[in-house]
C-alpha cells in the first residue's frame, strides 16, 4: 500500500516511515529536502498519486501566532485539496492532547484551525492527539528558563517516547478511519516541574527547577487537566525511566 508521510524526515516522520517499511508497505518520506512543499504546493499532486493514506505530521517552523496560523491553514487546505484529487482514504494527521484547552496560545489556535479543516474536508481521517514527546523535555526546559532557574507549573503531564509515537501512528494510519479523534499517552503522569527536574537531574543540567503555579506554558496558564488525556487513550509501554537511562538527553 502506498502511503505518503508528509514531514517524513523529521523525529517522528522519518520513524514512522521505518516502522511502515517494516510492514511491506510503500512508504514515502515527504518533505520539501524531497521535493514536496505543502506551501507552495510543489510536488503534492506527483507524491499523492496512488495514495492510499497520507499521514500529515509537519511542524510550523515559526511558533509566532500568525506565521504559525499562515502554516497550518495553507498547508492543510493545499494537502486536502491534493488528497481529495487522489481520492486518499484515509487522511491523518497529529496534534497535540489538549489543543481546545491552549486556546490562549496563537500555536495551538493554528492547531485548531488544521483540525476543523480536516474535519470539514470530507474525507475519511483521523486526528491523532499527543501528549509532550520525552524528547520535548529539553524545549520545556528552556521555554521556562530565566537565569539558572526553571520555573515551572506542577500541572500534570503524560509524556511519550518518539518510538511509541511513531508504533501509534502507524497503528492508527493502518486501520479505519474514525473520522474523530483518539489520543495517547505514555505510561506515567506526573507534575511537570518533578518530571523536567528529574530529566535535569540525569542530564547533570545544573539548573535548578522552582515551581510556580503563575509560570505559564509556552504562553497558556495549566489546570490538572490541561495536558493529559481527557478521556481513554492508548497507553504506550516505555517509561520515563527508560528514556532517561539511555544517556542520550538533550538540554
Amino acid at each position: 500500500m502506498k502511503i505518503v508521510i508528509i514531514g517524513g524526515t523529521g523525529l517522528i516522520g522519518s520513524k514512522t516511515v521505518a516502522k511502515l517499511r517494516e510492514r511491506g508497505h510503500e512508504a514515502i518520506a515527504a518533505a520539501p529536502s524531497t521535493g514536496v512543499d505543502t506551501i507552495t504546493g510543489a510536488g503534492l499532486e506527483v507524491a499523492l498519486a496512488g495514495a492510499s493514506i497520507v499521514i500529515d505530521l509537519a511542524n510550523s517552523p515559526s511558533f509566532e501566532d500568525a506565521a504559525a496560523m499562515e502554516f497550518f491553514e495553507t498547508s492543510g487546505r493545499n494537502l486536502l485539496a491534493a488528497g481529495k484529487k487522489a481520492g486518499v482514504a484515509h487522511h491523518v494527521a497529529l496534534s497535540v492532547v489538549g489543543t481546545a484547552k491552549l486556546q490562549a496560545s496563537g500555536y495551538f489556535r493554528a492547531k485548531q484551525a488544521q483540525e476543523e479543516l480536516i474535519a470539514a474536508s470530507g474525507l475519511p481521517y483521523t486526528i491523532i492527539h499527543s501528549t509532550q514527546f520525552f524528547e520535548f523535555m529539553g524545549a520545556i526546559a528552556r521555554a521556562a528558563t530565566l537565569g539558572n532557574e526553571v520555573r515551572l507549573s506542577s500541572a500534570l503531564i503524560q509524556p511519550i517516547i518518539s518510538d511509541d509515537v511513531a508504533e501509534a501512528v502507524a497503528d492508527i494510519a493502518l486501520g479505519a478511519p474514525v473520522n474523530g479523534m483518539v489520543e495517547i499517552a505514555g505510561p506515567d503522569r506526573e507534575p511537570m516541574d518533578r518530571m523536567v527536574a528529574r530529566f535535569l537531574s540525569a542530564a547533570q543540567d545544573p539548573r535548578v527547577v522552582v515551581t510556580d503555579p503563575a509560570s505559564t506554558y509556552f504562553g497558556v496558564v495549566l489546570d490538572e487537566t490541561s495536558l493529559v488525556p481527557a478521556g481513554p487513550a492508548r497507553i504506550a509501554a516505555t517509561p520515563f525511566d527508560t528514556f532517561l537511562g539511555r544517556g542520550e538527553l538533550r538540554t
